[in-house]
């Protein structure tokens, strides 16, 4: 048995409530269930259809993003997302390198290397290296007034928790960002790379091992094996190449307005929908929301 979500952004609300009736009678489905009116809603198929991805990119002309999963096991335990372009809506580096007059040529090598076209460690490195002589007082200064929070991405963690679950924020971007996002989203834990500061300005160098590919991929076994459960009870969700590993992995792997070639690779492309449609996939109502 599957489920076949669909999604649309919650902004726009234009699931038309005779969509999902009509596409599982085609694909010889159940009963939908509205999760959301006009936003999300689900319903169950004996077998996967042979023309989803027809169907996906029609969907996409119109703005409602459809996924495909096994029904049994969806709600899961484990939340781990990347943090830059998912739980927040910047690149963090980006902004400091804006600061440090270098911003034109840093966003181009974070837009390369998370599009997969760069070695993330060595892309890393060479842009930590641009901050040379920044002063540290940036950070909070980019934090306060260029930093915001992804739409949806408070009620996903609260309302994950809310009913067990565990979440982590893994990023390859920086402790002094991922401290207070995830302080800001109510995440369990945080991990990421430790800008070095020497009196009182940025060195141009990361701590080592640079928190990568691997990293993350390593942060979600280690959690797992922690709680007593696997990867397989875990969402994962990121945008970009360095992510892929982590969002294979996990049992729901979700590219959240990836670059192109993350999400021709990812299991579940949600390209419309906010962080809200990760609820959604696993089957909770808007009912069943935490705000905060």
């Amino acid at each position: 048995m599957f489920t076949v979500s669909l999604i649309a952004s919650p902004h726009a609300a234009n699931l038309d409530s005779e969509l999902p009736g009509g596409l599982s009678a085609q694909w010889q489905g159940g009963s939908p269930r509205i999760l959301a009116p006009g936003i999300a809603a689900e319903f169950d198929i004996p077998q996967a259809p042979a023309d989803a991805d027809r169907v996906w990119f029609d969907l996409q002309v119109i703005g409602i993003d459809l996924a495909i999963q096994p029904a049994e096991g969806r709600r899961k335990r484990i939340l781990i997302a990347d943090m830059d372009s998912t739980m927040i809506d910047q690149e963090c580096i980006d902004e400091l390198a804006d600061f440090a007059g270098v911003g034109e040529r840093v966003a181009d090598i974070t837009a390369r290397a998370m599009n997969g076209d760069l070695n993330f460690h060595e892309a890393l490195v060479e842009r930590v290296g641009l901050l040379a002589g920044l002063d540290e007082g940036v950070i909070p200064t980019v934090l306060q007034d260029r930093i915001t929070l992804a739409s949806g991405g408070a009620t996903l963690v609260a309302t994950m928790r809310a009913h067990g679950a565990y979440a982590a924020l893994v990023s390859g971007g920086f402790t002094a960002f991922t401290e207070a996002v995830a302080g800001r989203l109510g995440f369990d834990e945080h991990r990421a790379n430790a800008l070095l500061i020497e009196a009182g300005v940025l060195t141009g160098h990361v701590a080592l091992p640079v928190l990568g590919r691997e990293a993350k991929v390593e942060a979600l076994q280690q959690i797992a094996a922690r709680l007593g459960t696997t990867p397989q009870n875990a969402i994962a969700v990121g945008d970009g190449a360095n992510d892929l590993d982590m969002i294979g992995l996990a049992g729901t792997g979700v590219a959240l307005h990836a670059k192109p070639a993350v999400a021709a690779q990812a299991q579940i492309r949600i390209n419309h929908g906010d962080l809200t449609a990760l609820l959604y996939l696993q089957g909770y109502s808007a009912r069943d929301f935490v705000t905060v």
